[in-house]
């Protein structure tokens, strides 16, 4: 069975309509009473009725179109995406070791997977891992992560073990130092 929401003019709207008015206008009463109890002290301070708009038989039906959700039907074709899973990503430990980041002056070179180097995307050199190898890098000293694509061959300077992006540098916090060890995961989808 489909339901329809009533008209402007329908009766359920027009009772909801009042009922929500009465709710507006016992509250606003109820304010100043409590405004007037607080201001004489003599007066106890014990609550008034509490009014339950379902409650009363008089809005009952009115405000039942309001508590009872309307749940829309399926799309034809459509998929229920509360029964996907996430997809989970294993991740296999590399260890730990030393990294740097790229000078500016390599901006615009080629890398050697043959593509242009960008200091602002989140990319690395690695000596054996396969193009397009992604590795999260995490900073051991303040817990920051980023996730960066190998797309170059190196670093070529002794005891290094990755060479990061300006912009993957900057997400972990090696920036200042120029270099600092760091923690590498290479992520398998």
């Amino acid at each position: 069975m489909k339901r329809t929401k009533p008209g402007r003019g329908s009766p359920r709207t027009a009772a909801a309509i009042a009922a929500l008015v009465l709710l507006g206008m016992t509250a606003s009463g109820r304010a100043e009473q409590s405004q007037a109890i607080q201001h004489d002290s003599s007066l106890t301070q014990q609550p008034g009725p509490v009014f339950v708009p379902g409650a009363d038989p008089q809005f009952a039906e009115a405000f039942a179109e309001f508590e009872t959700p309307m749940i829309p039907a399926p799309l034809e074709g459509a998929v229920d995406v509360t029964s996907i899973e996430p997809e989970t990503t294993a991740t296999r430990t590399l260890g730990s070791g030393v990294a740097s980041y790229y000078a500016d002056r390599f901006n615009g070179q080629r890398t050697a997977n043959g593509e242009r180097f960008s200091n602002a995307e989140l990319t690395a050199a690695h000596r054996t891992l396969p193009f397009g190898s992604r590795v999260r890098v995490t900073n051991p000293r303040n817990g920051a992560s980023v996730i960066v694509r190998i797309n170059d061959r190196g670093p070529f300077t002794r005891g290094r073990t990755i060479d990061l992006s300006r912009a993957a540098a900057e997400q972990v916090g090696i920036v200042r130092a120029g270099h600092g060890t760091v923690e590498l995961e290479l992520i398998e989808s």
